[in-house]
């Protein structure tokens, strides 16, 4: 019987200017930007979402950080997993929140880093749902120096009593373990470094959307991989006939990608999740078209009742593992820019959160 589940759910800390935001798209742009000049594409399609509790906050207030941990706390979140940006030569991006909540000890909320490892790019879509990019800030991978210039930068992090840790060593995520080169050198040396700094090591997680990726991840170094089957049931989950059906729908009436919640998340959970070295996610809900345009996918009618049943699914998965490695990754806590977030908007208020909370409860007893 499951007696604790540690949820751990991703933290996006772009809702506060930056100066290059400022250069790239205009004065003052963060993510409630798209947020909130999203478009109604369809009938039926809700857009723009709107916050409630917490209302359009500025990460660089302390008293929205507490105000998330508080609510986090409250319904069964372990801790945040904060996104992390490092480009190389020290460049960072978006990093000013994390850096108070480090330097200030508040709010006081378990968290840990995934390092999204990834360029960043201008994805603009045309009217036929096509994307064009144009990159903005490069990901680079500079070798031992930088990687050692990386780890003395969160050492102060690793070394936090919140920093949430699995076998004792701080779990630290890589949102695109095969894209990185040198990963396995990455690896080792950040593992001696650890070790040199008193900590029993560091526990690697590599994210994909692949579980078939599983093993070569692994080999790489890593200790376990987070899956996030977010597109499984576009990519696998429909026959030839739905998959031609729902194109040509697409194309006729000028359509995103349109799907129902209630048919994606079956796709969500997979027989290798109570594997002990897979970390499953649950996802609340999705719908990219803020970000994306007619080149973004949405799941509909995600209702709370729906995430619950889908959340019972994931703990059903882990919780036979050991204490420590029952985890699973909500994907997201404030993704309001993808449609995906625990936060509380207008039309369900604290309904998912509750949800989650409840089903929590009925496996902890």
């Amino acid at each position: 019987m499951i007696t604790k589940a540690r949820l751990i759910a991703f933290y996006l800390p772009q809702f506060h200017p930056i100066p290059e935001n400022d250069e790239w798209w205009g004065k003052g742009f963060t993510e409630w930007t798209n947020v909130g000049k999203a478009k109604r594409l369809f009938r039926g399609h809700e857009q723009p979402k709107i916050p409630a509790d917490l209302g359009y906050y500025d990460l660089r207030l302390k008293e929205t950080r507490k105000a998330q941990a508080d609510l986090a706390r409250e319904h069964g979140v372990e801790g945040f997993c904060y996104w992390h940006y490092w480009f190389g030569n020290g460049k960072r991006l978006i990093e000013q929140p994390f850096n108070e909540v480090v330097n200030s000890g508040e709010p006081d909320f378990p968290f840990c880093l995934a390092w999204a490892n990834d360029s960043w790019m201008a994805k603009l879509w045309n009217s036929e749902g096509t994307c064009v990019k144009e990159t903005l800030q490069e990901q680079l991978y500079l070798g031992d120096e930088d990687y050692i210039e990386h780890f003395n930068a969160l050492l102060p992090a690793f070394k936090d009593k919140r920093y949430i840790r699995v076998e004792d060593k701080p779990l630290f995520m890589i949102y695109k373990p095969l894209e990185f080169p040198d990963v396995t050198r990455f690896i080792e040396l950040w593992q001696e470094l650890a070790k040199q700094n008193g900590l029993k090591g560091i526990y690697f997680v590599g994210q994909t959307p692949n579980i078939k990726k599983r093993e070569k991840i692994l080999s790489k170094g890593f200790d376990a991989v987070n899956v996030v089957r977010l597109f499984e049931y576009v990519r696998y989950g429909r026959s030839l006939t739905r998959r031609a059906f729902d194109k040509i729908k697409r194309k006729v009436f000028r359509l995103p990608f349109v799907f129902q919640y209630k048919d994606a998340m079956k796709n969500f959970v997979g027989t290798e999740d109570s594997d002990l070295n897979v970390m499953p996610s649950i996802v609340p809900n999705w719908d990219h078209t803020p970000r994306s345009g007619l080149g973004g996918h949405v799941y509909l009618n995600a209702t709370p009742e729906l995430f619950g049943k889908h959340v019972e699914q994931v703990l059903e998965k882990i919780k036979d593992k050991p204490e420590d490695k029952r985890i699973a990754f909500i994907k997201s806590w404030n993704e309001w820019g993808e449609g995906n977030y625990l936060e509380p908007d207008l039309k369900y208020g604290l309904s998912h959160l509750e949800e989650l909370k409840k089903t929590l409860n009925a496996f902890e007893k």
